[in-house]
């Protein structure tokens, strides 16, 4: 349903923004673009949704190129931005009718696809209010309807959840979660949240600087680090701390270092065990724990950054 190949995006000045990716995305299927702010997420969809021209490489959209047939690819698709775009001033419901006449929907087709929307996103009681008395949630759950009226067989997200409050933001994504079971729509995600990736995507590219640096399942990308990690902070040379844990024996080759704090993917080493190797060897820390790996781990280890940055 998607297609990228060797998409890339240089603004004046030379600055690259997107690096030649690559991905593919199966109809139906949830797939996110994982990274902190600045790697290239926001301006991968720009291109994608024909806002932002490319300036190599080529991208589909069920089959139509974003840049020979750009209006066939809208006609395929709908985004919802990180920015707002609903009017204020008009209720809920007008906002909706004039998003549906922009797409030449007749006013019976209209009425029948707000009343469905209206039910599933909890938009009923809101509908003839004016829209600047919603709530951030609320707004976010009238773009996303108002993006799905037009039936599209693409539906682009980015950082739909950025503002809003713990518990809105889940209420959202269950929302996102339940379109699995009851809608046909391929989803793309821009998020730097992990919890939303893990959650919600069926597979996840992460990003950094411009580049894909890994793909797959989340849960067969943590799969990298095994069950458990070992999370060291140390005092003095991290790197001079980190080649002697792996003469100790406690660290592999994908152990890695990031300021002072040391990451080992512990494998099938017990936890007590290199927490006591660690102590042996000497080794002066501030802090020293076990825990699950997180996305973020790998993209540390990947790239020396925090997906938080």
């Amino acid at each position: 349903m998607i297609e990228v190949e060797q998409l890339t995006k240089t603004y004046a000045g030379g600055v690259e923004a997107v690096k030649g990716i690559d991905f593919t995305v199966a109809p139906g299927e949830i797939f996110g673009l994982l990274g902190p702010n600045g790697a290239g997420k926001s301006t991968t969809i720009g291109m994608l949704t024909t806002t932002v021209e490319p300036t190599g490489g080529t991208a589909r959209l069920a089959g139509f190129d974003v840049v020979r047939q750009p209006l066939a690819a809208r006609g395929v698709s709908a985004v919802v931005f990180q920015d707002s775009v609903l009017d204020r001033a008009l209720t809920g419901r007008r906002n909706l009718e004039v998003h549906a006449r922009l797409w030449g929907m007749g006013p019976a087709v209209t009425r029948a696809r707000i009343a469905g929307l209206a039910g599933a996103f909890g938009l009923d009681g809101l509908l003839d209010r004016p829209v600047a008395g919603y709530s951030g949630g609320e707004r976010r759950r009238l773009e996303i309807a108002r993006a799905l009226l037009s039936h599209p067989e693409v539906l682009f997200l980015d950082e739909p959840t950025v503002g809003l409050d713990p518990r809105i933001r889940h209420e959202l994504l269950d929302l996102v979660a339940a379109m699995k079971g009851t809608s046909e729509v391929t989803v793309l995600l821009t998020t730097h949240y992990l919890d939303e990736a893990e959650w919600l995507c069926d597979r996840v590219a992460i990003v950094h600087a411009g580049r894909i640096v890994a793909t797959g399942r989340p849960e067969a990308l943590l799969a990298r680090l095994g069950q458990e990690i070992l999370e060291l902070r140390v005092t003095g040379n991290p790197d001079a701390a980190l080649v002697a844990l792996r003469a100790a024996g406690v660290a592999g080759d994908d152990a890695f270092a990031v300021g002072s704090t040391i990451t080992v993917p512990l494998r099938d080493r017990p936890a007590a065990q290199s927490l006591a190797a660690v102590e042996a060897a000497g080794i002066r820390t501030t802090a020293l724990t076990s825990r699950p790996p997180t996305l973020d781990d790998l993209y540390l280890q990947l790239t020396g950054a925090s997906l938080a940055a």
